[in-house]
């Protein structure tokens, strides 16, 4: 099983509707998928039940860390809900090197279980965000197109706590950043300009799609995204052409994130992750 993280230090970035669209995109093409909420908010454990996709555990993810039994339903696609009970566990410091190994030993567990575990996080630099990251394989960053966001990269970078390359030094030297992936992007003057210097500027740390100058990927600002999360509906399977439009742009992307993730791609191109991390 192959592990994959999505974080981001700013709240607000679509990061769980990548979540559940790659938990999604996973599962119709026929891989066992795991996915863990570790955000309290549950915006990945709510468009997830809705679906009626996956199976949800009666437990919910503060088991993970707390050691606690988690037996889960015997299925494909499995969800490991969020839940309020998840803000405890950074008020517990002496407990939080056994949080992190609780998780570790879960992963392990059920590692021929599944193909993929999507592990979305919350924006706070706490113990949630270190235990994933310190027992993934991969982790993905969504980010917007604005300032804030844009300066935010050097947080995830070198953040004293989380910042990657902490991680990746101390506890999980496997650890491989697959690099930014703009969201909500527009085709207005002001979005394309600060598309334009997030490539200029972290050029190694985006994810290529294609051979071209700006095939990089990306996911659109689309209504269509916004109602499928709030509502529990498969992107790909509303009957709206403004779906269909929506979901012809972000395939390539998923593809390819899914790609990197799951080993369908050789090996050197999966270096490009592991180079972005260090870069």
């Amino acid at each position: 099983m192959k592990t994959l993280v999505l974080c981001n230090q700013k709240g607000g970035v679509g990061k769980s509707a990548v979540a559940t669209l790659l938990a999604h995109h996973l599962a119709q093409r026929g891989r066992r998928v795991l996915a863990i909420d570790l955000d309290h908010q549950g915006n990945l454990s709510k468009p997830l039940r809705l679906s009626g996709r996956a199976s949800a555990s009666a437990a919910t993810a503060d088991a993970l860390l707390t050691g606690a039994p988690l037996p889960l339903p015997d299925q494909p696609f499995v969800l490991v809900p969020g839940d309020r009970a998840l803000l405890g566990l950074e008020r517990q410091p002496a407990l939080h090197t056994p949080f992190a190994r609780h998780f570790r030993t879960f992963l392990a567990s059920v590692d021929a279980d599944f193909d993929v575990c999507v592990i979305d996080t919350n924006p706070n630099p706490d113990i949630r965000v270190i235990a994933a990251l310190a027992s993934a394989d991969f982790v993905l960053s969504p980010i917007q197109l604005n300032q804030e966001a844009m300066d935010g990269v050097s947080g995830l970078l070198n953040h004293e706590r989380v910042g990657l390359r902490k991680i990746k030094a101390v506890l999980n030297p496997k650890l491989a950043l697959i690099g930014l992936l703009p969201t909500m992007v527009e085709p207005t003057p002001f979005q394309k300009a600060n598309y334009l210097q997030v490539v200029q500027q972290y050029h190694p740390l985006m994810i290529r799609i294609g051979d071209g100058p700006g095939d990089f990927a990306s996911i659109p600002r689309r209504s269509c995204i916004a109602e499928a999360q709030a509502d529990g509906v498969v992107l790909w399977e509303m009957k709206k052409t403004a779906a269909r439009d929506a979901w012809r742009e972000i395939e390539p992307s998923l593809t390819r994130i899914a790609a990197i993730v799951t080993g369908a791609v050789p090996e050197a191109r999966r270096a490009e992750a592991s180079d972005a991390a260090a870069a």
